[in-house]
């Protein structure tokens, strides 16, 4: 299927879009494979949406949809951020305005040390967060700087991760699986890492497997069916219904 991308017929969400990231019936495609299916949603600007559903819901697509990567290809609908119009960016633009992905793979680059990792994230601008600024977040890797960054355990490799999307001057934090693999009490420090964040206005939108510690997390939650929206509300509400987990997260 060679789908041309068509956004003529959505509406103009500059001026009216109710929310700093507005993503409105957008669909994505991955070849052949219709992926997303007519996505619709907000995330207001400092708030934690926890983006849920099973494994092949469409949440990565989504994710990838709005940092505007190369797949899946977004072929309607709007995605707006602050204003600006996001569906008619490449990623590299999608960065500069503001979106930091940090993908479930990390994507550590061998061969560099943990600030060699930071510094190539601000060779150009906008520069985010300062290095020693981000030693103070993660004291971790202020500790292990000059140590090469694909040698840390997994979760240094996360902090890293997140650390070096900081190093940009970002609006909206992706985060893809940040709590896969690692143990319960870097989870914790993962997560008072993220509501530091918070406190400094960036806005965050977090895939996760393990739904219950998204959720308490999180300020709302969306949760996706079959490339769907099924579920847009607080995230308190997903916690206290156990038919709606059990239908749609199978816990």
């Amino acid at each position: 299927m060679n789908v041309k991308p068509d956004f003529s017929k959505g509406r103009n969400l500059a001026e009216t879009a109710p929310a700093f990231l507005s993503i409105w019936d957008m669909e994505s495609y991955y070849g052949e494979s219709f992926i997303v299916q007519n996505i619709s949603f907000n995330v207001h600007e400092g708030e934690i949406l926890a983006l849920l559903g099973r494994n092949g819901a469409g949440k990565t697509s989504t994710l990838r949809s709005i940092a505007r990567m190369d797949d899946p290809q977004v072929t309607h609908g709007e995605i707006w951020l602050d204003h600006q119009p996001l569906h008619l960016m490449k990623s590299h633009e999608a960065a500069a305005a503001g979106i930091g992905l940090v993908p479930e793979d990390r994507r550590i680059i061998p061969g560099l040390t943990v600030e060699e990792n930071l510094q190539l994230a601000q060779i150009a601008p906008p520069i985010g967060w300062s290095i020693e600024r981000l030693y103070d977040l993660f004291p971790r890797l202020g500790e292990r700087r000059k140590q090469e960054g694909i040698t840390l355990s997994g979760g240094e490799q996360q902090m890293l991760s997140i650390a070096r999307a900081l190093a940009r001057d970002i609006k909206v934090l992706l985060l893809d699986e940040p709590y896969e693999g690692l143990a319960p009490v870097i989870v914790d420090e993962i997560e008072k890492t993220l509501r530091i964040i918070k406190e400094q206005g960036i806005t965050t939108v977090i895939v996760e497997q393990n739904a219950v510690r998204a959720l308490e997390l999180a300020d709302r939650a969306v949760i996706l069916d079959t490339g769907s929206v099924v579920f847009d509300g607080a995230a308190d509400e997903v916690l206290q219904n156990a038919e709606l987990r059990a239908e749609y997260l199978a816990i």
